[in-house]
């Protein structure tokens, strides 16, 4: 069997500061900021306009997902993720590094690089450590605005990295994939709420397992190393030899268990886009699990 050739998953703070030093941000190269917070807490776009990495672009998740779906941040069509990330400036041939604000060093910058993927592109990767690296090694920023060129994007939606509600419920009975869900412990086991959540309870997909995201990462904020991510795989008895599909509340910090997996050589873990939010909204109460007092999922 031929191993693929990976693209690079992570890029470092200084390989992007020297790339913006010597000018090679343009249609080759592209950084967006994909920084996402809760209502009434950070304001993304008012802190991209303040300041971010020079010549980099406002990812806005808003913007660029399913605004019809009754589902949390469903994927857009492949026609709708063309045609945003193509005013982008960012075509086919285009490296695209994307990177976002959050404290922990990376939130929804996975996410980003999922749909990326799941839309056909490959030559896309994460700023390792994020923007509070970034600010914290001293590298330069702007206030400036992004005006790139727009450029033609063609998507073609890689279905084998996307499952739907009706592939993970008969998974439940055909057990062909592991289903891994990377919130935290407390709102998987169902003891803590879902943070600014109405009418959705915590608990977890009969059968997942429990790796939470910010395992992944150190306390600077920078991706662990394989050995230290292979070692939590196995400690959690997931087969990377094995199909896998990520889950979390809705897909977004699932990808960070399909970067992880990529990062050892795995990259064909699954999302599923609707995750919690939508389990817990269609699926048999019987497939909800949870130990909250009441009982209930």
């Amino acid at each position: 069997m031929v191993r693929q050739v990976l693209y690079r998953a992570l890029v470092s703070t200084r390989w992007l500061a020297e790339s913006v030093r010597a000018g090679k941000l343009g249609p080759g190269l592209r950084v967006l900021d994909a920084s996402w917070y809760p209502p009434g807490t950070r304001d993304a776009r008012r802190e991209y306009l303040e300041r971010h990495v020079p010549g980099a672009s406002f990812f806005d998740m808003e913007e660029c997902r399913d605004r019809a779906s009754p589902y949390e941040m469903m994927l857009p069509s492949e026609a709708g993720f063309a045609d945003y990330v193509g005013r982008l400036g960012i075509g086919n041939d285009t490296h695209v590094v994307v990177y976002d604000g959050d404290d922990l060093g990376s939130f929804y910058a996975p996410r980003v690089w999922w749909m990326f993927r799941v839309f056909g592109h490959r030559t896309v990767s994460v700023l390792n450590g994020g923007f509070r690296n970034w600010l914290k090694e001293g590298h330069p920023v702007t206030s400036e605005p992004s005006r790139p060129e727009p450029a033609v994007f063609k998507a073609t939606l890689d279905r084998s990295l996307l499952k739907t509600y009706e592939q993970v419920l008969e998974n439940l009975e055909s057990k062909r994939f592991q289903l891994v869900d990377s919130r935290a412990q407390g709102r998987y086991l169902g003891t803590e709420p879902e943070p600014d959540a109405v009418g959705l309870d915590s608990g977890h997909i009969r059968g997942s397992l429990n790796m939470p995201f910010m395992d992944f990462l150190t306390e600077d904020g920078l991706e662990k190393s394989p050995e230290m991510i292979r070692a939590m795989f196995e400690a959690k008895k997931v087969d990377l030899a094995k199909p896998l599909i990520a889950t979390c509340r809705k897909g977004v910090t699932a990808c960070h268990i399909a970067l992880a997996a990529y990062l050892l050589g795995k990259p064909d873990v699954a999302v599923y886009d609707g995750s919690w939010f939508e389990w817990f909204h269609r699926a048999p109460p019987e497939t909800r699990v949870s130990q909250s007092k009441d009982g209930k999922a």
